[in-house]
C-alpha cells in the first residue's frame, strides 16, 4: 500500500476521531487499497452510535475537505443500521471482510453474518442492474474509441466485485489478483476470459492499443457480462453451502 496515501487516510481518521469523540464506533479502510493490484482509491467505512444530521455536523467540514482532495467520502452507518444491513448488502460486506484494515475503534465485521440466499438475491439484482447501465452507456460511447476504453476500465472494478461475489456464491474463495479472478470466474460461469485481456492490461498499466470506434473488444466485454447474468439467474444454491461470518 502506498505509504503517503495511507498516511493521509490515517490523518483523516484522527480528524474524525477527534471531532466525533465517543460517537465513533469504527473507522475502517477497505477495498483495492488494502487488497493491492488495483486502483489506489481509499474507500472507508465509518460506524457511529448516532448518525442523525445534528450528530454528524461535527464532521461535515472534514468530509467536505476530504472530498475536495479527490477522495471518496466514507460510507456512514449508525451502529444499529450497520448490523441490520447484513441481509441487504451481503456482497459489499463479504468483499470488505476479505480486504479491510481497522483504523479506529472495533472491527465492524465482527459478528456480522450473511447468508447465501441473501447473497444470491443481491447478486442477481446487481448484475442485472449493472448490465442495464453498461448497455446504456455502451450505446452512447461505442462510436468513440477513447470514451469506450474509459467505460470498460471504469466499469471493470464494479464487475470484478460481482465476479468475487459469484465465486463466493459457489463456495469458492476469490483470488486477490485480477487476472486470476477473471480466469476463475470464466471457468465457473463458462465465460471467455480473453475478452478481458485489454482491460487487465490497462489496469496493470501495460501499453495497450487504443480502441477504435465500435471496437470488437467492447462488444466481447458486454457479451461476457450478459453471460454472467444468465449464469447467476440460473444458479441454484447447494444445501451444504453455509453463511459468511
Amino acid at each position: 500500500m502506498p505509504k503517503d496515501l495511507i498516511k493521509k487516510v490515517d490523518e483523516f481518521a484522527t480528524e474524525l476521531e477527534t471531532a466525533l469523540g465517543d460517537n465513533m464506533v469504527s473507522y475502517m479502510l477497505f477495498g483495492s487499497l488494502v487488497r493491492g493490484g488495483g486502483r489506489n482509491v481509499p474507500r472507508t467505512l465509518l460506524v457511529v452510535r448516532d448518525a442523525k444530521p445534528a450528530a454528524l455536523r461535527k464532521i461535515e467540514e472534514h468530509i467536505s475537505k476530504w472530498a475536495k482532495k479527490g477522495f471518496p467520502p466514507p460510507l456512514i452507518f449508525s451502529e444499529r443500521g450497520w448490523y441490520d444491513s447484513a441481509d441487504v448488502f451481503p456482497i459489499e460486506i463479504e468483499d470488505m471482510r476479505e480486504a479491510h484494515r481497522v483504523l479506529r475503534g472495533t472491527d465492524p465485521l465482527d459478528g456480522v453474518v450473511t447468508t447465501q440466499e441473501d447473497l444470491r438475491a443481491e447478486l442477481e439484482r446487481e448484475v442485472r442492474g449493472k448490465l442495464l447501465q453498461l448497455r446504456t452507456e455502451f450505446a452512447a460511447t461505442a462510436s468513440d474509441g477513447k470514451a469506450l476504453g474509459s467505460l470498460l476500465t471504469e466499469s471493470a472494478s464494479t464487475f470484478f466485485i460481482l465476479f468475487r461475489a459469484t465465486l463466493r456464491l459457489a463456495g469458492r474463495v476469490p483470488p486477490t489478483d485480477a487476472a486470476e479472478l477473471v480466469m476463475e470466474t470464466a471457468n465457473l460461469a463458462d465465460l471467455d476470459g480473453t475478452a478481458f485481456d485489454w482491460i487487465l492490461g490497462e489496469l496493470a498499466d501495460k501499453k495497450q492499443p487504443n480502441l477504435k470506434p465500435y471496437d470488437v473488444i467492447g462488444d466481447r466485454y458486454v457479451e461476457q457480462i450478459e453471460l454472467l447474468a444468465h449464469f447467476v439467474d440460473s444458479y441454484e444454491i447447494k444445501p451444504d453451502q453455509g453463511s459468511g461470518e
